[in-house]
């Protein structure tokens, strides 16, 4: 056994006017984890210590809670890997109100999911035929493959936690909701494809993420929800939803690279913003000054660089 210190964040609103931190010392067990831990506290220490818990099997993410700074399922998380100079620190996810202590308020997490759909539209949907003349809907491997990894997904919220897109937009339907909205869209059963690509093109969709790639970092599960958000990306440019200013980003960029070799970034947000919108375009000005007055503003004429046909020539032979 060693003996750690964790420093718990604590917060009851019946009582507290503001989150404070607790410290308890405590011999860890060889093998414990970091809901072991919590538990042990709770139950020897200070029963008014407040977390979720319920599986204990990293299948039903409500144990996920913030340790040493970033969301980790506690049931799965080892201490012993966790400890930092005979510390460890443990707070409640964040981008989420707390409750009580590590408690946070999931309802916001939750309801996104209803926004995407996530269920199957069959060609049977609202049908009032019975379901045992229903036939069974048969999927390849192959075609489970391309849904299998947001299949995994726990609904545990630790991608949205350190997500940077919802910390500066609540709205954004975050990373494990769009996960799950990718399930569906490439579901070779679904019948509502091009409807669900749509939605997802629209504000707070999948043009709003900041490809920060902290998802990828938290998630327990494997689910790499930035990718999946890149492939929803992509169904959506080849199905043609591109009226938006994300995909319109994305056409832009190709475009610049593809006929100059390079990015041409006085170019890009014009382009992004739509040619003609003109209420789009004159929003940007402010943008541009400000930029201008502290020196951010790209070059209008630009450096040469060295091979820049090359990448021209790379662009061509990816086109064939």
């Amino acid at each position: 056994m060693s003996k750690v210190i964790f420093s718990i964040r604590r917060f009851n609103p019946e009582k507290d006017s503001k989150p404070y931190y607790k410290d308890y010392e405590m011999n860890v067990p060889e093998g414990a984890t970091v809901l072991d831990c919590l538990n042990l506290i709770k139950w020897t220490k200070d029963g008014t210590l407040t977390h979720r818990m319920s599986c204990r099997s990293a299948i039903c993410g409500s144990c996920a809670v913030k340790v040493n700074g970033h969301p980790k399922l506690a049931c799965k998380t080892q201490a012993a890997e966790e400890i930092i100079n005979g510390r460890m620190k443990i707070e409640p996810l964040g981008n989420a109100k707390v409750l009580k202590d590590l408690v946070v308020d999931l309802e916001p997490f939750f309801s996104k999911f209803q926004k995407v759909k996530p269920w199957l539209v069959t060609e049977a949907a609202g049908s009032q035929q019975s379901a045992v003349n229903v036939k069974e809907t048969r999927q390849s491997p192959e075609d489970f493959h391309r849904i299998d990894a947001a299949s995994t997904c726990i609904m545990c919220a630790s991608c949205v936690s350190d997500c940077n897109s919802w910390a500066s937009n609540e709205k954004f339907f975050g990373p494990a909701v769009l996960a799950k909205a990718q399930r569906f869209v490439d579901d070779s059963r679904d019948k509502a494809t091009l409807e669900r690509v749509i939605n997802l093109s629209e504000a707070n969709g999948i043009w709003d993420c900041t490809h920060c790639g902290e998802c990828v970092e938290r998630c327990p599960a494997e689910v790499k929800p930035m990718d999946r958000i890149v492939s929803l990306r992509t169904t959506a440019i080849k199905m043609g939803i591109v009226n938006n200013n994300g995909a319109r980003h994305v056409e832009g960029f190709v475009d610049s690279i593809r006929s100059s070799g390079r990015l041409n970034e006085n170019i890009i947000p014009v382009k992004s913003m739509g040619i003609f919108n003109i209420p789009g375009l004159l929003s940007l000005i402010p943008v541009g000054i400000r930029m201008f007055l502290k020196g951010k503003n790209p070059p209008i004429i630009h450096k040469h660089i060295d091979e820049m046909d090359d990448v021209k020539r790379i662009f061509k032979r990816l086109k064939k």
